[in-house]
């Protein structure tokens, strides 16, 4: 993987390039995002492959080294966060990261078209997806338009954190990330096949609004990635209203 280096050994933040096609091994890419997001959590990112000659090298084609299935909240923004450029990511974005045959097709596309090797499910802390569906269940009432078919499909969560007596809130997102890795899985054998063989792997990350840090929270098959991989040490923040506002 090479990369353009100013003097004094800083990458630019014009000039960094980080070849993605060379990132075909589930366990690198992941790595790799850990890497970025370890960069924009301390305030350095590099902002790879975002200048004008890396724009042209990759007009013709793209080899992003991983998907990302996330929530659609306005700051959960995959290629800032993981400190990443054009061509790098293959983005899937719904609110509270639910999965339809669209989100499915798109993972498809990149994992069997584009030989994408990680697939991530993105979610974060205090998701409005979760904290609708939790209300709707609590109320008995359903939200009206389209809405509620975003609370129905986090409708199963709910009842996966009832059962195993989880009952806060970041508590039922984890759960809720665990059951969008199953779902893509378990409705996708295309997917189910590339991570049997080892092409792929999935894993379910959260997302700390206040911090910007990420961390695992499942991961199949588990050998694929190291779970400690994107632990982050920064100092913890209080909660409060950048922390609990709601997506």
């Amino acid at each position: 993987m090479s990369r353009s280096v100013m003097p004094g050994g800083q990458p630019g933040p014009q000039r960094a390039t980080d070849q993605a096609p060379a990132l075909t091994e589930p366990s690198r890419a992941y790595a790799e995002l850990a890497d970025g997001n370890r960069r924009f959590v301390s305030g350095a990112p590099r902002h790879p492959n975002q200048g004008a000659e890396h724009r042209a090298a990759v007009a013709d084609g793209q080899h992003p080294f991983a998907v990302i299935v996330g929530c659609s909240d306005s700051r959960l923004a995959a290629e800032i966060i993981f400190d990443r450029g054009l061509g790098d990511l293959f983005v899937v974005r719904t609110a509270g990261h639910i999965v339809g045959p669209e989100v499915l097709g798109s993972v498809e596309y990149a994992v069997t078209v584009l030989g994408t090797p990680l697939v991530v499910v993105l979610g974060h802390d205090s998701c409005g997806a979760v904290q609708a569906a939790r209300e709707a269940a609590a109320t008995g009432t359903a939200p009206v338009g389209h809405l509620r078919a975003v609370v129905d499909a986090v409708l199963p969560s709910l009842r996966r954190a009832t059962a195993e007596d989880v009952d806060d809130i970041d508590g039922i997102v984890d759960i809720h990330i665990a059951q969008t890795v199953e779902t893509l899985l378990g409705q996708s054998p295309v997917l189910a096949e590339a991570v049997e063989q080892g092409r792929c792997a999935v894993v379910g990350m959260s997302y700390r609004l206040a911090i910007g840090g990420v961390r695992p929270v499942t991961a199949v098959p588990v050998g694929a990635a190291t779970l400690d991989v994107p632990s982050v040490d920064v100092p913890s923040v209080p909660d409060g209203p950048a922390a609990t506002a709601a997506a």
